[in-house]
């Protein structure tokens, strides 16, 4: 027995070891990135899309709405505190859709992060998730301009409090390195471990029949297991590594990255506060729905 355990050891060390050499880089230049963006950056971006309303860009706002939240360095539970308080200055709610649901699925640091899963994800990874955000903006456009009343309820969010504040810009850089770190960390690691642990113990051939082939049962069926299985947006990267190089298909891992970070299940409550009942089941359907929809696009792309 003790033969056998330390034999499983040497080889989940080795999967671990591996692992962690082929990630860690796109790590630690995401967390740099992430963290000068938050604290040089951060403020500035957010105020374009407050001077943007005076432009008077109706339906064309949803694009630069988009981007904007894309280089926004927050968290959902940033992100939201910030849509209250562009609310409160008039910002209409299709921009406020666009902005929060590309927030939500991407930022500077992950999108760094997942350039570690090669150019087709990476890049279907940035294209999806834009194009989620202006979804997201047009329906609300369409269906709920003209209801009389605002789509979020955010009166349970108070505004959100600035850390980056000492003095010294070196050290507000230092000490967001340092939340950065604490808060990816554990995620990473945990990433890696789970990593290890499909090589040596998930058999390929079951991943090519559940995710590969560019079959819709495989983009159907990450869509809905990224919804439980997601934690966070870094610390899936090794593992979908993994099932890429295990023969996941492009249109299975962008369902799971899309479905996963939108509707990640420490996400969900806040969600369903600023929603509401039946719009937090809209929106599972509306996520659920792209995401699988665009994992079919990803794989008839790719294939062809």
């Amino acid at each position: 027995m003790i033969e056998i355990l330390s034999r499983e050891a040497i080889y989940l060390w080795h999967y671990f070891m591996i692992q962690f050499g082929q990630i860690f880089w796109y790590w630690v230049v995401g967390i740099l990135i992430g963290s000068v963006i938050s604290v040089f950056g951060k403020e500035k971006i957010h105020r374009l899309l407050i001077g943007l309303q005076n432009k008077k860009l109706g339906v064309f706002g949803i694009v630069p709405a988009c981007l904007i939240g894309i280089a926004s360095p927050l968290c959902l539970y940033g992100t939201i505190p910030i849509s209250a308080s562009f609310s409160e200055k008039g910002v209409a709610d299709d921009w406020l859709a666009a902005f929060m649901m590309s927030s939500i699925l991407l930022n500077p640091q992950l999108i760094i992060y997942s350039a570690a899963l090669g150019q087709a994800a990476f890049i279907t990874r940035i294209v999806t998730g834009f194009l989620c955000g202006c979804s997201a903006g047009l329906l609300i456009r369409f269906f709920y301009k003209n209801k009389g009343k605002t789509f979020f309820n955010f009166s349970g969010f108070a505004a959100l409090t600035n850390r980056d504040i000492d003095p010294s810009l070196l050290i507000r850089l230092i000490k967001n390195i340092g939340r950065n770190i604490r808060i990816t960390g554990p995620y990473f690691l945990l990433g890696v471990v789970l990593s290890a642990l499909f090589q040596r113990y998930f058999p390929e051939s079951l991943m090519i029949m559940l995710f590969g082939n560019n079959k819709p049962f495989g983009v159907l069926m990450a869509a809905s297991v990224g919804v439980p299985l997601y934690a966070c947006g870094g610390g899936t990267i090794p593992l979908l590594k993994w099932w890429l190089a295990g023969g996941m298909s492009i249109g299975a891992a962008s369902a799971f990255m899309l479905s996963g970070q939108a509707a990640k299940i420490t996400n969900l409550s806040a969600i369903k506060i600023v929603l509401g009942a039946k719009r937090f089941g809209l929106y599972l359907i509306f996520i659920l729905t792209f995401a699988f929809l665009s994992g079919l696009v990803a794989n008839l792309i790719t294939f062809l």
